[in-house]
């Protein structure tokens, strides 16, 4: 079982009533808060609901505490903690910032970090936390949006809320057809184990990511992790919009889940060095294999542009992947960005894309990764490589727009 973080560093932090009275508070939040934290992962509810204040008048305080509990109970946690960053006392009140450090056991290979806001009370010459909740502009956590029900893939954890077990149990099954998909095509090293959030709206989608609803509707999943980690970092989160998804058929939804696979696989090899075409082309390449889509089928909306002769100048730059704008525009970004990983994967070979792929996000920098890419693995330069790319544009999509995208 992983020790406390502990609450160091808090006896400077604002307080009021001298050097003494922080002290005394130091030392009562720091056994509050580590007995919050024991209790949960100790799957203890009665001691976790004992840290909410005592008394007839804060019972609504304690049933809160009861049911926040219960809706966590079915995540399978091996770590919780908490690392206070501010704390200022009033009286018999005060109010903590603090470090949320938290791991789900056999997913996460280092803590899921959050920020978060607690206040407490004292009573009874005891500390209590009356809330806990996320800081200004964190996102929230799964379970503060009702009881978390989980489902155990044979790759996969999906975690729902406001879901059927059969609606969880489908998005499993895709999930356990994505790793092995994804393991055939990227070489990396990488666990082969997702988690997947599947909330019950878009809103409860935008709040897991701390976001505006609006820039996420008609985005069906996204995926948030650390980009170039080291191996330290924590499991990246399939965050799935069921508004959008729900409405994809069997083969969009394998699709969207093989593609947000890929990017938990690529992790480690991406940075940001690595531009958006690349990181999102290179998902889709995975996404579309061994589907028998043609090009012109899986990229409809390129495809009209070039059959009107609008055949792009440049492969699309970071600020053309925007959630909140033109959806014709992000449809043309995401096809551009696949139909560049598909050329490179049938001129210079698979195995050469997923070099590339490394060469680009082992750079120290974004200005010259795509250049040294092109130029160590392909043996070409960005101009010749973006008339490659145009010309393979008018033959796959206007050409050649019967043949499939491959076998993998």
């Amino acid at each position: 079982m992983a020790g406390l973080t502990g609450l160091a560093g808090l006896t400077g932090l604002v307080g009021c009533g001298g050097s003494a009275g922080t002290d005394a508070a130091s030392a009562g939040v720091r056994q509050v808060l580590d007995r919050r934290a024991a209790a949960v992962r100790d799957g203890d509810e009665e001691a976790f609901v004992a840290t909410a204040p005592p008394g007839s008048d804060a019972t609504s305080e304690r049933a809160g505490a009861r049911t926040e509990f219960r809706n966590r109970r079915a995540v399978p946690l091996t770590e919780w903690s908490y690392r206070v960053t501010g704390f200022h006392r009033s009286g018999a009140r005060a109010t903590a910032d603090a470090e949320l450090r938290y791991r789900i056991a056999g997913y996460d290979r280092a803590p899921v970090v959050t920020a978060r806001t607690l206040s407490l009370t004292r009573a009874e010459g005891r500390w209590y936390v009356s809330a806990d909740r996320p800081a200004a502009d964190a996102s929230r956590q799964l379970w503060e949006q009702g009881a978390v029900m989980a489902l155990h893939g044979e790759h996969s954890l999906v975690l729902g809320v406001g879901q059927s077990r059969g609606t969880l149990r489908g998005y499993a099954g895709l999930a356990d057809r994505a790793v092995p998909a994804v393991r055939q095509a990227w070489h990396g090293t990488w666990p082969g184990r997702i988690v997947v959030l599947v909330p019950k709206s878009l809103e409860g989608m935008a709040e897991l990511l701390g976001a505006p609803a609006s820039g996420y509707r008609g985005i069906a999943a996204v995926t948030t992790g650390e980009a170039g980690g080291s191996g330290k970092a924590p499991a990246d989160r399939i965050i799935v919009n069921p508004d959008a998804y729900g409405v994809l058929g069997s083969f969009g939804r394998q699709v969207v889940l093989t593609h947000e696979t890929t990017h938990v696989a690529t992790r480690a090899s991406t940075s940001a060095a690595t531009p958006l075409w690349l990181s999102e082309g290179y998902a889709d390449w995975v996404g579309y294999l061994g589907t028998g889509r043609t090009a012109a089928q899986a990229a409809p909306e390129l495809t009209r542009a070039v059959l009107d002769g609008r055949v792009p100048d440049a492969l699309p730059e970071d600020g053309d992947f925007g959630f909140g704008g033109d959806a014709g525009k992000l449809a043309r970004a995401y096809e551009s960005g696949w139909l560049a990983c598909l050329m490179i994967a049938e001129r210079w070979g698979e195995a050469r894309l997923g070099e590339f792929y490394r060469t680009v996000g082992a750079h120290e920098t974004r200005a010259g990764a795509v250049e040294a890419g092109l130029r160590e693995v392909l043996d070409t330069s960005p101009e010749e490589f973006t008339e490659l790319w145009r010309e393979y544009l008018r033959e796959r999509l206007v050409g050649g727009g019967s043949r499939d995208v491959g076998s993998g």
